[in-house]
């Protein structure tokens, strides 16, 4: 048995923090290497194929893509490159661990002003856990406000970092081989790289990719295998199509696999069943066309086994031999997930309501998503989902909001655990960007929520980066609170810090709600009467219900008021009758800003229509009388 190399193929991944321009970047890669038609119509991102990844403009899947580059670097003929856009999100970070996993080599982006963010850390420890080879691109080398140099001192800063840390626990990292990094600097929105340093704010002296792509052709090594070695091949990923069923995305490590073949389809609880490839198809840039066979180091998609799942192994028939399973970080925080219970459920046809639709759709969401799990409660028409954050949970609503499922979702809590007898509570590092004028509100209110500052840094710009160890139940409503703060001109970026004693009480939401003690519609009258001392969630005509949440009160205690008050008619006429002018408009919530606004006695009703906050005990005088007794035992 011999070891051979695929010199024609490389494989790398892009992983970089939230917004440092990944998927721009691949966007320019698929452009000069001409992989789309010439008639073909291109957006913007191409690689964000999902509605909310457009609409949030971030990456929430691991996508792979097939590049055939074939310029001055490749000199024995064209070579493909296949390409993995990952999440910069930690709360995805199960989505990198699998990008990871089908890769030999990544792309490490920094922003040249922003510089290695916590996100950034998160990809490049999985990354150096994993020994793949780093490359460092400083992106956009053209933002007026860049500080390239320093940048990439604080990227070389991390690497040491890391490499010192990861050094005890897996000594066979190579130190000296982690340092030697190359650096490209590059302008992924002008297409532009070079491997000479340009003067801050400005492109490189390159105006094409050719430096990136000789870079990636030199570090990333070609896939590696055994030519005696029988089939092995790992799921990374999971797709769907209304001809074929279920497609599962195989990463082939030795041997080769066929279109028609017979192999054995190895679970992950160790059974071995044998089964018949029905599809085998190759990557071309964003589609996917048929393909007879592949070999050691192709990225494939197949058909034909409806059950398989993301970790599991296709090998030989005639010889099995498993690869291990892929395993992602422990979730961090929970909400439960059940049916709608409001006074409102239902009320528009054709929506998908009972437990059963619900626990299905969860079922099926734990099949693509290795970072998520769904237990039962004491409720047959509730579970508990737990998952890496609060974003990652956000999402997996939204997206069954937006199928036509009505839920009820509890507030996001932490999970907890016990650690010689005391409770364990996970905790955030948390990175705030602000201009130095807020540098007291931010310190005060993260004081509050308890939480420690590690670092302070001011770059003699007006903007102060401070660093933060928080409990991530003091950070549940924090991000409103903090856009409030800095009127909208703070970037916060949290990554997980492992777990910690039991913090203590965190009061996060000062300010009482305001509840609806009645059913029947919002009036005019009522608004106006009561706007002075309330901000309104809720609109005139709106159908509201008893128990409903229609508002934030002025005050930290809650308020029942009636909503739905009308004006006594009378024959007198008046010159101010009927204005309203002065109404002030409502604050809409978004899903993410409910789900931080909730208090523990409150929830969230989720329907294809409407978000709304209700308390978890509708009746008044039911909430009255357990408030009472709660307050007797104090």
């Amino acid at each position: 048995m011999a070891l051979a190399t695929r010199e024609d193929l490389r494989n790398v991944a892009i992983v970089a923090h939230v917004d440092h321009g990944k998927t721009t970047l691949v966007d320019a890669m698929l452009r000069q290497t001409d992989s789309f038609d010439a008639h073909a119509e291109v957006d913007d991102r191409v690689m964000d194929s999902n509605d909310l990844e457009r609409e949030k403009g971030i990456t929430i899947l691991a996508k792979n893509t097939a590049i055939t580059y074939q310029g001055a670097h490749a000199k024995n003929g064209p070579i493909v490159i296949n390409v993995v856009d990952t999440p910069g999100h930690a709360d995805f970070g199960g989505e990198v661990e699998r990008a990871l996993s089908m890769v030999d080599g990544v792309v490490l982006l920094v922003d040249a002003s922003e510089g290695p963010l916590p996100q950034t850390r998160f990809v490049l420890r999985k990354a150096l856990e994993a020994h793949l080879p780093v490359i460092l691109a400083v992106n956009k080398t053209d933002r007026p406000d860049a500080r390239i140099e320093e940048v990439e001192g604080e990227a070389q800063d991390l690497l040491l970092g890391l490499a010192s840390d990861l050094s005890e626990d897996h000594p066979d990292i190579d130190v000296d081989a982690v340092l030697d990094v190359p650096t490209v600097y590059l302008s992924g929105r002008a297409g532009a790289a070079s491997h000479a340093r340009p003067a801050d704010g400005s492109l490189p002296d390159n105006p094409d990719l050719e430096p990136l792509f000789e870079t990636i052709l030199e570090r990333v090594p070609a896939p590696r295998y055994d030519d005696g070695h029988p089939l092995q091949a790992h799921v990374t990923n999971l797709d769907s199509s209304p001809f074929l069923g279920r497609i599962a995305l195989l990463r082939v490590h030795h041997g080769w696999i066929k279109k028609g073949q017979t192999v054995a389809w190895v679970k992950h609880d160790g059974s071995v069943q044998n089964v018949r490839i029905t599809e085998l198809m190759l990557t071309r840039a964003l589609t996917r066309y048929p393909a007879e066979q592949a070999g050691p180091g192709d990225i494939v998609a197949i058909a034909g086994i409806e059950d398989i799942t993301i970790g599991e192994t296709i090998a030989d028939a005639e010889d099995v031999r498993p690869l291990p399973t892929i395993t992602v970080d422990e979730p961090a925080i929970s909400m439960t997930i059940g049916a709608n219970t409001s006074p409102l459920v239902g009320k528009v046809k054709g929506h998908k309501l009972t437990a059963r639709m619900i626990k299905d759709r969860l079922e099926r969401e734990l099949i693509g998503n290795v970072s998520l799990r769904v237990l039962g409660t004491d409720r047959p028409d509730a579970w508990e989902v737990q998952g890496r954050g609060e974003l990652a949970l956000a999402i997996l609503v939204e997206n069954m909001r937006r199928e036509g499922f009505e839920l009820t979702v509890g507030k996001p809590q932490v999970v907890t655990r016990e650690i010689d007898g005391k409770t364990h509570e996970p905790y955030e590092h948390l990175t705030i960007d602000t201009p130095e004028e807020h540098l007291g509100a931010i310190t005060q209110l993260l004081a509050a929520r308890k939480g420690r500052m590690e670092n302070m840094v001011n770059h003699g710009t007006g903007w102060v980066r401070m660093e933060f160890i928080v409990p991530s139940r003091g950070l549940i409503g924090f991000r409103s609170e903090f856009m409030t703060i800095t009127r909208g001109t703070g970037i916060a970026n949290a990554i997980s810090h492992g777990y910690g004693e039991w913090a203590g009480v965190i009061t996060t939401r000062n300010n009482g709600s305001i509840v609806a003690d009645r059913s029947g519609v919002a009036t005019p009258f009522a608004i106006m009467n009561l706007q002075e001392r309330m901000t309104f969630f809720v609109q005139p005509a709106e159908e509201v219900y008893e128990g409903m949440v229609i508002g934030e009160n002025s005050r930290n205690e809650d308020m029942d008021v009636n909503i739905t008050k009308e004006k006594k008619l009378t024959n007198m006429r008046s010159s101010t009758a009927d204005t309203f002018e002065s109404m002030t408009p409502p604050r809409k919530l978004t899903l993410e800003e409910c789900l931080e606004f909730a208090r523990e006695d409150e929830c969230v009703e989720v329907t294809p229509e409407n978000v709304r906050i209700r308390k978890v005990e509708l009746e008044g005088s039911l909430r009255a009388r357990a408030a009472s007794r709660l307050k007797n035992q104090k």
